[in-house]
């Protein structure tokens, strides 16, 4: 689960992690408020959506920029007026975009040099890994791919936690002077702190900076939870924006399902996750587009099933569906039934392949003949991938 930027701030502070005064509003009424909180002076305006690259985003109407500066708080309130409730594009919303419902103000630092902070899972090891490097405020991606010799990464061990010798090192590859490094060192346990008692998967700092007071401040947060997580942590639940979501992510997390929307016209319905990617590969091997990743589990029940067929025929762009089963925990009968019940309750006029291979699935698929629906069989993940892609296509 993401969160904005003016919720990942709040829990900076809770936590004991320097930031920049700021305040949020969701309406213009609220700008007065949320402004009066502020010094005067620079402000920042900054639109609050779940997408990064918010500064060299475009709005549809041609308003440039989701993040900009301001020299005073009466520019801050024009500029905020442009961008609430507009549609920011960036590289990651897609032409889409996504419509922005909150502005966080905040005060605008003098900056004496900028790095980069992050602490996420490290999957090679199976451990936290503390990923920093002192070219801040830019895409780590690039750096990574143009000046590898400036990330270095701290792995951790979690039955230990982060130890004074790691931060010592965080300290001295970042460079900071010793006034610095006193608060940056401060900083980066209380980070960790967060990450580990909040059971993120991800904190991210870009830009963390020093000031030519020697403060060091996390000028932008970005923070993510793991989502198995979630129920020990009810007033993190609680930042969940819908309006950020897919509202079929939105109705498959009520039936306990992993769905993912994607840009193609096939929809997937498999269960594991590992065989979903495998039949995304396929449909794309076969010169098909996925719609989706829908991975029902091992244990799906004709409910989930049904309620899995509405959440497909609920993206427009579906032209057909492959159902890819193979049952081991889960009884191929049971999903058969599921199908039939969902085909009749949607009234389906779409093409169907179904493949089912496992435990009863015999029985099964003698379930879909009897039925009379037209269904197509699939004798092998290869076989259903072609018949729905030539099915697509006439």
């Amino acid at each position: 689960m993401n969160i904005h930027e003016y919720q990942a701030k709040a829990l900076f502070e809770k936590f004991g992690v320097p930031i920049p005064k700021g305040a949020p509003a969701t309406t213009a009424e609220e700008f007065i408020n949320a402004l009066a909180v502020l010094p005067e002076g620079p402000t920042m305006v900054k639109s609050q959506i779940h997408a990064g690259g918010r500064g060299k985003g475009t709005f549809t109407d041609g308003y440039k920029g989701g993040v900009k500066f301001c020299r005073s708080k009466v520019e801050a309130r024009e500029v905020a007026s442009k961008m609430l409730n507009n549609t920011l594009v960036t590289k990651q919303t897609g032409p889409a975009g996504r419509k922005v419902q909150t502005i966080y103000f905040t005060v605008a630092n003098e900056i004496k040099k900028e790095y980069y902070l992050a602490i996420l899972l490290d999957r090679a090891s199976s451990r936290p890994v503390i990923v920093a490097s002192t070219e801040g405020g830019v895409e780590i991606e690039k750096v990574a791919h143009e000046t590898p010799d400036k990330i270095f990464k701290v792995i951790i061990d979690p039955a230990y936690g982060l130890a004074d010798f790691q931060v010592r090192e965080l300290v001295f590859g970042l460079g900071f002077n010793p006034a610095e490094g006193k608060n940056a060192a401060k900083l980066i346990r209380n980070l960790y702190r967060l990450y580990w008692e909040t059971d993120a998967s991800m904190v991210e700092i870009n830009p963390l900076v020093t000031t030519p007071a020697g403060e060091v401040l996390a000028l932008d947060a970005k923070v993510s939870f793991d989502d198995n997580s979630l129920y020990r942590h009810p007033e993190i639940l609680a930042l969940r924006d819908l309006n950020e979501e897919d509202p079929k992510e939105i109705e498959a997390s009520k039936h306990s399902l992993n769905y993912i929307a994607l840009d193609g016209n096939i929809a997937c319905l498999v269960n594991g996750a590992g065989l979903a990617m495998s039949t995304m590969d396929i449909i794309k091997h076969f010169g098909g587009n996925p719609a989706n990743f829908l991975d029902v589990g091992g244990g799906a029940t004709r409910e989930q099933v049904v309620a899995a067929f509405k959440i497909i025929l609920g993206d427009p762009k579906v032209k057909g569906i492959l159902v890819n089963i193979f049952g081991g925990i889960m009884d191929c009968d049971v999903i058969a039934n599921g199908i039939v019940e969902a085909v009749r309750e949607v009234g389906l006029k779409l093409p169907l392949v179904v493949r089912l291979e496992g435990n009863n699935s015999i029985a099964g698929k003698a379930t879909l003949a009897k039925s009379g629906l037209t269904i197509t069989n699939g004798d092998s993940m290869a076989d259903a991938a072609q018949k729905i892609v030539k099915l697509v296509a006439a």
